[in-house]
């Protein structure tokens, strides 16, 4: 019996971009002028685009960002928020319908996840909400916060579901404790091969719990 569920943010219950580029065009501006030639354009590109799915010290790393890079894009990103309001998926009504108990995890900068989840206006739908912040020292990863979960909620592996987007990320996070995990698959997302089911509407869970 499934008495709780880990929830994702981005590209789970709100597209990433939708207050829309401009959002991080200060941070993309000074890695640009931190780059000096070292990724070219095309790879640079396909880097910002994969910021809005990512995680920044991820993507970074993918792309081979120089230190001065990544420290660029590192005290941009610290400082954005989101100052209007957001709507989310059409289907976040499903949250409040939810009878079982509600956790939110996600990855990414501390100001612009808490913006994000105030903007969305959730945050109370939630019996706890765990921020992995990438700009903070201590970033446990989110296996760990699945772990502090389970034990200071007395919680059992099989008696969670994680829903989320990532294959690497929360999917695998959950496959590795045994719990049963449900890729969401909004428009731009892979499907994966970790998760135990797929969905692509949060409509579809009632019939899977």
């Amino acid at each position: 019996m499934i008495k709780a569920l880990i929830f994702d943010l981005d590209s789970c219950l709100a597209a990433a971009n939708e207050v829309g580029d401009q959002l991080f065009q200060p941070a993309f501006d000074a890695i640009r002028r931190a780059n000096h030639g070292t990724v070219s354009e095309d790879p640079l590109k396909q880097a910002f685009s994969e910021c809005w799915r990512f995680p920044f010290n991820d993507v970074a790393h993918r792309y081979g960002f120089t230190d001065e890079m990544t420290k660029a894009g590192f005290a941009s990103f610290a400082k954005i928020d989101v100052a209007e309001p957001m709507h989310g998926y059409g289907d976040l009504h499903v949250l409040r319908e939810l009878r079982q108990k509600l956790f939110l995890v996600t990855s990414g900068f501390r100001r612009l996840q808490e913006s994000k989840i105030d903007a969305l206006g959730i945050r109370k739908l939630f019996a706890e909400i765990r921020i992995d912040a990438i700009d903070e020292l201590g970033s446990k990863g989110k296996a760990q916060h699945f772990a502090e979960i389970l034990k200071s909620h007395s919680l059992e592996p099989e008696e969670v579901m994680v829903v989320g987007d990532n294959p690497d990320s929360e999917i695998a996070a959950g496959s590795r404790f045994g719990m049963k995990t449900v890729q969401v698959l909004r428009p731009g997302v892979l499907r994966g091969d970790n998760a135990t089911l797929y969905i692509h509407s949060l409509n579809e869970l009632g019939k899977l719990l």
